[in-house]
């Protein structure tokens, strides 16, 4: 009789559900995929499916609980499990989804996708997942606060500009926005207070938002930003990673000679960590003439300027994981010209 040596349950994380698949692997590397089930995303949810997990599961050999970092919809069921004392791994998408692209699965559904993370989870070694630290949650909690505000902002300025422009302005509609940028304006400040006391706190983490803060174009804001949604880069190992898991890395469509699609960034990843590096970017290419030279090369090659700037935010975050590996601030003149940053920007 075949004996059971791992388990895991494969789960494919939504807003508000959890499309689960659970599998076994036998003593022969015989994957099994035992069973599927979908239970709400919520505290009873989560008791239901643990339930579920026991009837199917052998007492004898623990259960690895696998799911993608999906945005802020898996971290519930993440801070769940390890309260229990359950083990977890939350692994990168683009992981999954290259290692699901070699399953030569035709049909990508929930289920599908909940099964290429248990046959994963099954194959690899994978590590355990830990809560970020307080610090990096309280970071990631008020630089998405301030972007929250600074998209409401923007909002009410195109709404004040349109009133502004008619041939009657209403006064009182331009009152009434005027003082919600006012409070929006004070909000913003009062985060940014917070995140500086916060920041200055802790001795580790001044470090090294003072070493990113050396990187043109990065400030205190995009520091926090960084070090909060990667919860202090803690599940990257290269800069690869991280691009990827930013949605910054370049996909390409080709096959044959009969089929090629123009690359693009995945966007698949996440989206206030590739927000945060627009205008980092931006800031670089106007102060910096290094990346300045960038942009303008890049644009003559293609023309696309938009394309340029995010060759350069790319290469800013990946730079943001250098500074941090090394413990070591910027150097302006690590690269000897800009041709340098241009090869390195064009892999």
């Amino acid at each position: 009789m075949k004996k059971v040596v791992k388990q895991i349950l494969g789960i494919d994380v939504a807003q508000d559900e959890l499309v689960c698949c659970f599998g076994k692997m036998h003593d022969d590397f015989t994957p099994e995929l035992i069973s599927h089930r979908t239970f709400v995303n919520s505290s009873k949810g989560f008791e239901s499916l643990l339930a579920w997990v026991v009837k199917l599961s052998d007492a004898t050999v623990s259960v690895r609980y696998v799911m993608e970092a999906t945005g802020i919809y898996h971290e519930s069921f993440a801070y769940f499990l390890d309260v229990q004392g359950l083990d977890v791994s939350i692994i990168l998408p683009s992981k999954i989804s290259n290692y699901a692209r070699t399953l030569n699965v035709k049909t990508v559904t929930d289920k599908t996708a909940s099964e290429a993370i248990a046959l994963f989870g099954l194959e690899r070694k994978l590590d355990n997942w830990e809560p970020p630290k307080g610090i990096y949650k309280k970071l990631q909690q008020l630089s998405r606060e301030r972007g929250q505000l600074m998209d409401e902002q923007t909002v009410i300025k195109n709404q004040l500009h349109a009133e502004m422009t008619e041939a009657r302005p209403y006064k009182n509609s331009i009152a009434r926005a005027n003082k919600r940028l006012a409070l929006i304006k004070k909000q913003v400040q009062d985060i940014k207070e917070e995140l500086e006391e916060l920041i200055k706190s802790n001795d580790e983490v001044k470090e090294i938002v003072i070493l990113l803060c050396s990187i043109p174009g990065i400030g205190m804001i995009t520091a926090a930003t960084v070090l909060g949604e990667t919860n202090g880069f803690n599940l990257i190992r290269n800069k690869r990673q991280l691009t990827s898991y930013a949605g910054l890395d370049v996909q390409e469509k080709q096959s044959g000679t009969s089929v090629k699609g123009k690359p693009k960034i995945s966007k698949k990843g996440n989206r206030q960590l590739r927000k945060a590096m627009h205008m980092p970017a931006l800031s670089a290419i106007r102060s910096d003439e290094r990346f300045k030279s960038i942009f303008v090369r890049l644009v003559s090659k293609h023309g696309v300027k938009m394309k340029a700037v995010t060759a350069v935010q790319r290469k800013l975050l990946e730079m943001t994981f250098t500074m941090f590996k090394s413990k070591t601030k910027f150097d302006k003149n690590y690269y000897k010209s800009a041709e340098e940053i241009i090869e390195q920007v064009a892999e």
